[in-house]
């Protein structure tokens, strides 16, 4: 459906948008965290949990701010250890908490995570915009959770 067709539709129906009225309890706009990371790290938990590998919930802070620093340009060679960031455990908790909401992961607390037929639905859609800087970061997340796994696997075995 395009715009157009959006709004006729929406006119022929009667359809109204509710008033615009400040909840208590609730920021009026929406800040910096709300408009770009959460986003992302939702993003990148659906990579995570899209593979035949889920990440176990108390992994995935851990795992996020690994594939993180492995991917942005800005964290690599960094001294900071984003891995171990509270504040990122916190907004991939409030990420994955979103996307569970929303039915594109299902949280298994003790087991893992893992995204249903939305999530890799989603995801399916972002990777299908091949030029995208979205689905080439992606592409490397995802790299970087299966480099994480092999070198998790063979220190275990040294």
């Amino acid at each position: 459906m395009d715009y157009d067709t959006f709004f006729r539709e929406a006119t022929q129906r009667g359809m109204r948008l509710p008033s615009a009225r400040v909840t208590r309890g609730f920021p009026a706009s929406l800040n910096n965290e709300a408009l770009f990371q959460l986003p992302l790290l939702a993003m990148v938990i659906l990579m995570l949990a899209k593979g035949n590998s889920k990440p176990a919930p108390s992994q995935l802070g851990q795992l996020v701010g690994e594939c993180l620093q492995r991917t942005v340009a800005g964290f690599k060679g960094s001294s900071q250890d984003i891995g171990w960031s509270a504040n990122l455990r916190i907004r991939t908790i409030k990420a994955l908490t979103f996307l569970e909401r929303t039915g594109l992961v299902l949280v298994e607390p003790e087991a893992a995570v893992s995204a249903t037929s939305r999530g890799r639905e989603v995801i399916r859609h972002v990777l299908d915009e091949e030029a995208s800087m979205l689905a080439e970061a992606m592409l490397v997340i995802e790299r970087s959770y299966e480099n994480i796994r092999a070198e998790r696997r063979i220190r275990a075995e040294v």
